[in-house]
């Protein structure tokens, strides 16, 4: 069942008639798209805010209620306030049934529990991307796409080509590209444990080993320090005078 969104067209212009029309409950919007021209409406606050709570309501076709009459569109931008659940501006496309239309669709991830990298290695499967781009025609657009995670096991990825489209959906995407959707890893956390114990147990090793003796230096290694020569000691002076000095003269008599 399609989600219908009422609104009204909006015959005032400007940021002063916008500032006007939100502060009194209501929302400003644009209506785009086909062969009409693009009208300016505006829808009540309160209840689209809520719609947006959806994600059925990003990926889907609505049904736009306006003045009476409805119509198929997609939701194609929504501008929020920077710190109020207030919604400032909504764009709507018009859609026809014969032309394909590009739109973001989300990705739910299905069996992770059962897959090796949780079951069996005790590792974490990161989603990378939570939406794709696709094109199809509007009656074949899902509303999710789902990725089954059930074989994916630690070091592995799944990319975008090779999640399994519904019939009629096409990837929109250029050349080779093919980005990552989910890879599974050993956690951070668990790594760190890993390298803290081996640390650990290197630190105990290491522990246990008596530190060498020191080395006795050889004697080759012993500096030598050259001792000054000692003086050379000084002659006993003769009781009775030197060899063949004079001895004292006696008294003549």
């Amino acid at each position: 069942m399609a989600i219908e969104v009422v609104a009204q067209t909006r015959t005032v212009q400007g940021r002063g008639a916008s500032r006007r029309l939100r502060h009194g409950g209501k929302v400003p919007g644009i209506l785009y798209g086909g062969k009409a021209e693009p009208v300016n409406i505006e829808l009540d606050q309160n209840s689209l805010f809520h719609q947006l709570l959806d994600e059925k309501f990003h990926a889907s076709i609505l049904t736009l209620a306006l003045d009476g009459s409805k119509q198929p569109v997609l939701l194609r931008a929504v501008n929020m306030h920077p710190w109020k659940s207030e919604v400032q501006h909504i764009d709507f496309q018009r859609v026809s049934a014969d032309q394909k239309i590009h739109i973001k669709v989300p990705l739910h991830f299905v069996n992770a529990d059962k897959s090796p990298a949780i079951k069996e290695q005790g590792g974490l499967i990161t989603h990378v991307l939570n939406d794709v781009d696709i094109r199809c025609l509007p009656a074949d657009l899902p509303e999710f796409i789902q990725v089954d995670l059930s074989n994916i096991s630690i070091g592995h990825s799944i990319h975008v080509r090779d999640v399994a489209m519904p019939q009629g959906v096409e990837l929109a995407l250029g050349g080779n590209e093919n980005p990552t959707v989910a890879s599974a890893q050993i956690p951070k956390a668990a790594i760190a444990e890993e390298e803290a114990a081996a640390a650990a147990a290197a630190a105990v090793s290491v522990e246990g080993v008596a530190a060498p003796a020191e080395a006795v230096p050889a004697a080759a290694d012993v500096p030598t320090v050259k001792q000054k020569a000692p003086e050379p000691a000084a002659p006993a002076a003769d009781e009775k005078g030197g060899k063949g000095g004079k001895g004292d003269k006696g008294d003549k008599k």
